[in-house]
């Protein structure tokens, strides 16, 4: 060998060993850099292999899937090869692969951030389910995937669709974003580490022996493929997924059929600005041709598809420099680290400013103020930061030393109870913080809805002292207005701001009742228990009369929400507020209006898109007052979809489902 190919031979061992070594640490769930990262090193042994094709050897981590088999579970052999997908990161890399993958139609569906796994129906019985592993065997976790909701143990029979004698059906399998920090509190209170994020959280669930904690994971799965099958040909991939559902099994809701390159294009674009809008946390977007005989043609490398690609969208992880902890105090009280970070653009925007949960979770992380560290953001959602990168540490890095004062009022800091991980300003009478916060939250849109009355705005009011707490905000008039700065305008006079704020105040009074009890911040009492108490009492009056158990035994409340509602209106600043929003015309109790006829009980109802004479939320309230229950997604279960304008993939997935599609005419004509 020449001195330049000893060279090569080292790079690409030095790469590949890398490679190797990452992808086992990303499998196990103890993963020591980024998705992007990697990405970055893989490339880097594509391009090397691609330079020096003599490289890419079956023994290649290019040429390989997953990661080998390496746990407690037995192995099992796939039926057919589970593979993976190639990658493109930008608009040019897309354009190529849509230039060489020539289709009468694509289909792309979301690109779910999860686990894996394959399910083997025989006869329409369930008989194994595997993880990937290295694509030809994977872990048996049969038993654990049957506690999943979402796996049904034994298909559907449906008429246009025969169960076929064999199926492996191959999908993901994940924890909701909405699951996510329930499924943490959960594992605290059991006295283990909170995940990372979701994709551990879900792969280190389902690896777990006891059958019972797996269930209580809220594990779900979205199938996405078909692997060997005997007595099942679709001819497309779209045709495969009405099969699946037809059956049963969770297909996704976001999957769309289009026609040409840009149309492509347009989803992927699409979906970058909508990526928190998913229930699942999702990374990139999945194209695929849609004929199975086109599919067939073009074929596949030893690791994936040719008819198949995942534009993986910007890194939801990325590192920036630690600047400083800070603290931010909530309308609860609570103390909340934050970091503050040099500005990096991560997730499609910039962000200089990153949660750190609580105390106990800054030493758990082990962050250092000056550190390097990786934050992490899914979609719209505040960023987090996961921890250092220690290598890059020069010595002058310092500990964050949690304040024993609220930072706003001064107030000595602790814990509410004994084994609380958060610790609390008690001084919820005059804490500046928490009245600002308090009064945003007052003005939120699962409260009184005042549109004029943000954050900024509601520590204005705090700030100024033009209000003490939320027990003046409605008795607000322009003079109060005219000693703040939001609400002004350079000359001193009402700006357009502060005269829609009057106005807003004006139409907020009269609500529901139910939403004035959210309003209040009373602890544990969301907007299902308000729902419940005012729907059983009426009005204020005769829930604060009625009895802690009397209360506790209201449909969907209990003793702890009693109880911290009884113990609320104890307090005689509380007591004030009501009063003063009852003396401006609050709502205080529900008209005596007959009940609407429950025509919609049992119904589930989905709308999606712009109606003409309904807001998302009043379209909701129709539906819950006539007894139905309106859903945020589309399934097998749905019973009505109501389309407006610009629908999406709610529509496309409804269609798919064979659901019954309304438009807003039909959607009335329903409701009465």
């Amino acid at each position: 060998m020449t001195n330049v190919e000893v060279q090569v031979q080292e790079k690409w061992q030095k790469l590949a060993a890398e490679v190797i070594r990452h992808r086992e640490l990303y499998y196990n769930q103890t993963p020591e850099i980024t998705d992007a990262e990697f990405d970055e090193i893989y490339a880097q042994l594509e391009k090397l292999e691609k330079e020096h094709p003599e490289l890419a050897t079956p023994s290649s981590p290019t040429q390989q899937v997953g990661a080998p088999v390496g746990s407690s579970f037995a192995n099992v052999e796939h039926l057919e090869r589970m593979m993976s997908l190639d990658n493109v990161f930008n608009e040019e890399e897309l354009t190529q692969w849509l230039e060489r993958t020539p289709a009468q139609e694509y289909i792309t569906e979301l690109k779910i951030d999860g686990l894996s796994l394959s399910l083997v129906y025989e006869s329409g019985t369930l008989v194994r389910a595997a993880t990937r592993g290295d694509g030809r065997v994977g872990e048996d976790v049969t038993e654990n995937a049957k506690v999943i909701v979402d796996i049904p143990h034994t298909l559907t029979q449906h008429p246009e669709f025969a169960i076929p004698k064999v199926v492996e059906v191959r999908g993901e399998v994940f924890i909701a974003v909405e699951d996510f920090g329930l499924v943490n509190e959960q594992r605290q209170l059991e006295g283990g580490k909170p995940f990372a994020n979701p994709r551990n959280a879900a792969a280190g669930s389902l690896r777990q022996k006891d059958v019972e904690a797996v269930r209580r994971r809220k594990l779900r799965m979205i199938c996405h493929g078909i692997g060997h099958a005997e007595g099942f040909s679709p001819t497309s991939q779209s045709q495969a997924y009405e099969a699946l559902a037809a059956w049963g099994l969770p297909v996704s809701p976001y999957t769309e059929v289009v026609t040409t390159a840009n149309q492509v294009k347009a989803t992927v674009e699409k979906w970058e600005k909508k990526r928190g809008e998913a229930i699942f946390e999702m990374d990139g977007l999945v194209v695929k041709v849609n004929s199975r005989a086109e599919q067939r043609g073009l074929g596949a490398t030893s690791r994936a598809p040719r008819w198949a690609i995942a534009y993986k969208y910007p890194p939801e992880e990325v590192m920036t420099k630690l600047l400083d902890i800070q603290v931010g105090v909530g309308r609860t009280g609570r103390v909340t680290p934050f970091a503050v970070m040099e500005p990096v653009y991560v997730a499609g925007s910039t962000v200089a400013m990153a949660t750190l949960h609580n105390q106990t979770e800054v030493k758990r992380k082990g962050v250092l103020i000056g550190d390097t560290v990786v934050i992490r953001k899914a979609g719209e959602i505040i960023p987090e930061v996961l921890g250092p990168v220690v290598e890059k540490r020069t010595g002058e890095e310092k500990e964050f030393v949690f304040p024993a004062t609220c930072p706003s009022c001064g107030a000595t800091l602790a814990p509410q109870k004994e084994d609380d991980l958060d610790w609390r300003c008690p001084n919820t009478r005059s804490c500046k913080a928490q009245l600002s916060a308090r009064l945003a939250y007052v003005a939120s849109r699962g409260a009184f809805d005042i549109e004029a009355l943000g954050e900024k705005a509601a520590i204005d009011l705090i700030e100024s002292e033009v209000l003490i707490d939320e027990g003046a905000l409605f008795d607000l008039r322009e003079e109060d207005l005219l000693r703040t700065s939001v609400f002004t305008t350079k000359k001193g006079t009402l700006n357009a701001t502060g005269k829609k704020l009057l106005k807003n105040l004006d139409t907020a009074k009269n609500t529901d009742l139910w939403r004035v009890l959210v309003a209040l911040s009373i602890r544990h009492v969301g907007p299902i228990a308000a729902r419940a108490l005012a729907t059983r009492y009426r009005s204020l009056k005769a829930m604060r009369e009625a009895a802690v158990d009397d209360i506790a035994e209201t449909e969907g409340v209990g003793l702890v929400i009693a109880t911290s509602f009884k113990q609320w209106f104890e307090v005689d600043w509380h007591q004030g507020i009501v009063d003063q929003w009852a003396k401006a015309g609050v709502t205080m109790e529900e008209e005596e209006t007959e009940q609407l006829e429950q025509t919609l009980a049992g119904k589930t109802i989905v709308v999606t898109g712009t109606l003409e004479n309904f807001s998302r939320d009043s379209a909701k309230e129709a539906i819950i007052a006539r007894g139905g229950k309106a859903s945020g997604s589309v399934s097998k279960k749905t019973d009505y979809v109501v389309v407006g304008e610009n629908a999406g993939s709610k529509e496309t997935k409804a269609r798919e489902l064979g659901l019954v599609i309304l438009n807003e005419e039909q959607f009335v004509e329903l409701l009465g």
